[in-house]
């Protein structure tokens, strides 16, 4: 399969010199630091200081969320009463951890709640198991966590068995909203919240923070259950700006307490388990994104979500341990069935995709896990720059998923596309459908004819958007210590990218195994180390060494027993002009 195409480099416009002067001023930091402020739209002193140190009194109001105050009575109601709430949450990292910070707050608040995620072969969305287990334990509300929006016939089944329904989400709804006591969706019609971009969890810990205050419960307690919004914002790439990138910052520091296991032991046994905090390095962004969330992701994907569930829920730590080993050997089978998967839908693609033709590829496959294809629908995506639907059939059925590219929105194609599906849901960058097997030809020509129209006729190409040009002599110690404050980085806050031109290498450049480079870039009398992820695979280490390079890098820090070291994350290499 042809790699896809090459990026453009995007410079961001220059800030202006009295901005970047007045910040060097008010905050007494060197002019390289400010000019990537400004460059990032931090150009005012009050500006900038309340991006480096935001507050958790920045955060909104969760009043402000329609349906909020609806769903916080009727659960605060339930509290007292000691009736029995099931909250139902879908199977990825964001509901089931949604669900358990729900479940340990309502319990927290005195109330006697039950958790339950469906089993992926139930189906996505609250269905029949969710409202089925509900008759069963008697529950008189249900609460849904990232899902319910368009389950509108089974959020009226359930209220047809005695439950009041409280559905807390934050997909895009259908034209029929479901028949719920309350919906809480930040994009539902006529809700007026600022963010737009909360995850499930990030609305369920609102619904649990109005609930709170309305048993008069102090505010505080509520910043004890960040670490699982942060869990559920990273993993569900929600935009890290605003009043997102606040839940993380402060609950990555909630979740620095994996450090002493009673705090929540699951999670300090995944941490352990998979190396998240080795070498002494804090949990960041990046290993919540690549550590944690993959391991959480594959109870649901292999197997038995209800183990990540009760991995998050337990205090018991050989339960924990026990869990986290489950997790560990459930993501490592998930590894192997996925790079099975990749190299078959890329071979299946081999023969019909055209890369100046089409704008989107559709491939589908008998044999294939569904829990996982969704992770290859992203490695095609990224790999071809196209917009990717990856389909696992089985019998007369399949069932598939979707990963887009920044310009194009997904969601929405689906919906022109929907007479050929039987049911599907999501939003811009991501979501899944249910589609028979005689219908799989139809979508992939009406999916493709909404790609190329909406993408038109030029190839769609990755961008890399630099904020500015630096010299290597501008990344001084202060420079790097600061740059920690621009985080947590994610989609909407992306960790800063340098462009560096006329550099050299010190020595010749070697590929290692997986394709990366290592090489020791230099200009003039400054020099870092720097390490190219999969760069050997187009460009040779000798072509390093020929002539000066122009290198668009990020800067990254590595803690090894306590001592921490920077270096350059290569993202592409040009021979300078």
């Amino acid at each position: 399969m042809t790699p896809g195409p090459r990026p453009l480099w995007r410079l961001r416009p220059p800030p202006s010199p009295a901005a970047v002067r007045e910040l060097g001023r008010a905050l007494k930091l060197s002019p390289a630091f400010c000019r990537l402020l400004a460059a990032r739209k931090h150009d005012t002193p009050d500006g900038a200081k309340s991006f480096l140190r935001p507050l958790l009194a920045e955060l909104h109001d969760p009043a402000g969320l329609l349906g909020a105050e609806a769903a916080a009575r009727r659960l605060a109601r339930a509290a007292r009463n000691r009736e029995r709430v099931l909250v139902h949450g879908d199977y990825d990292v964001d509901g089931v951890a949604g669900t358990a910070l729900l479940v340990e707050w309502l319990r927290a608040l005195g109330g006697r709640a039950e958790a339950f995620v469906p089993h992926r072969r139930d189906g996505y969305d609250l269905g029949q198991a969710g409202v089925a287990r509900g008759v069963e334990r008697g529950a008189t509300v249900l609460v849904t966590v990232d899902c319910g929006t368009t389950a509108t016939t089974w959020v009226r089944s359930a209220g047809e068995a005695g439950m009041d329904v409280i559905v807390t989400d934050h997909h895009r709804p259908a034209p029929e909203l479901p028949p719920a006591l309350a919906l809480v969706n930040p994009v539902q019609p006529g809700c007026g919240y600022a963010n737009k971009d909360l995850c499930g969890a990030g609305v369920a810990f609102k619904v649990g923070q109005l609930t709170a205050r309305m048993l008069g419960r102090p505010e505080d307690e509520a910043w004890e259950r960040l670490d699982l919004v942060a869990l559920a914002t990273v993993a569900d790439q929600v935009r890290l700006s605003g009043e997102n990138r606040i839940l993380v910052r402060y609950g990555l520091k909630a979740a620095s307490r994996v450090a002493v296991p009673a705090a929540r032991p699951g999670l300090a046994a995944l941490a352990a388990r998979s190396r998240a905090t080795s070498n002494g390095r804090p949990l960041d962004s990046g290993a919540v994104a690549f550590r944690l969330a993959p391991r959480i992701n594959a109870a649901g994907r292999m197997g038995d979500p209800l183990e990540a569930l009760r991995l998050l829920l337990t205090r018991d730590p050989g339960e924990a341990a026990a869990l986290a080993d489950g997790l560990e050997a459930a993501n490592e089978e998930r590894r192997r069935t996925e790079r099975r998967i990749v190299e078959e839908a890329l071979e299946a693609l081999r023969g019909s995709y055209d890369p100046i033709r089409d704008r989107a590829v559709v491939v589908a496959g008998d044999g294939w896990h569904p829990g996982v294809v969704g992770i290859v629908a992203s490695r095609i995506a990224e790999q071809l720059h196209r917009p990717a639907v990856v389909v696992a059939l089985e019998q007369e059925r399949g069932r598939g998923s979707a990963r887009s590219i920044p310009e194009f929105d997904v969601h929405d194609a689906l919906v022109e596309c929907r007479e050929h599906l039987e049911r599907f849901g999501g939003h811009r960058q991501a979501a899944g459908m249910d589609v028979r097997r005689e219908k799989v030809a139809a979508f992939r020509e009406a999916f493709l004819a909404a790609a190329r129209e909406r993408l038109g006729e030029e190839e769609p190409r990755p961008v890399l958007t630099a904020d500015m040009e630096v010299g290597l002599d501008e990344l001084d110690a202060d420079f790097r210590r600061f740059l920690r404050y621009f985080g947590p980085h994610g989609r909407g806050n992306p960790r800063p990218l340098f462009v560096a031109r006329r550099v050299r290498t010190d020595g010749p450049a070697k590929a290692t195994k997986g394709g990366h480079l290592r090489f020791r870039m230099v200009q003039g009398r400054s020099g870092l180390p720097a390490f190219g992820p999969r760069l050997a695979e187009r460009l040779p280490a000798e072509s390093l060494s020929a002539r000066p390079v122009d290198v668009a890098f990020s800067l990254t820090e590595n803690t090894y027993g306590g001592h921490v070291t920077m270096e350059a994350k290569v993202r592409d290499v040009r021979p300078s002009r």
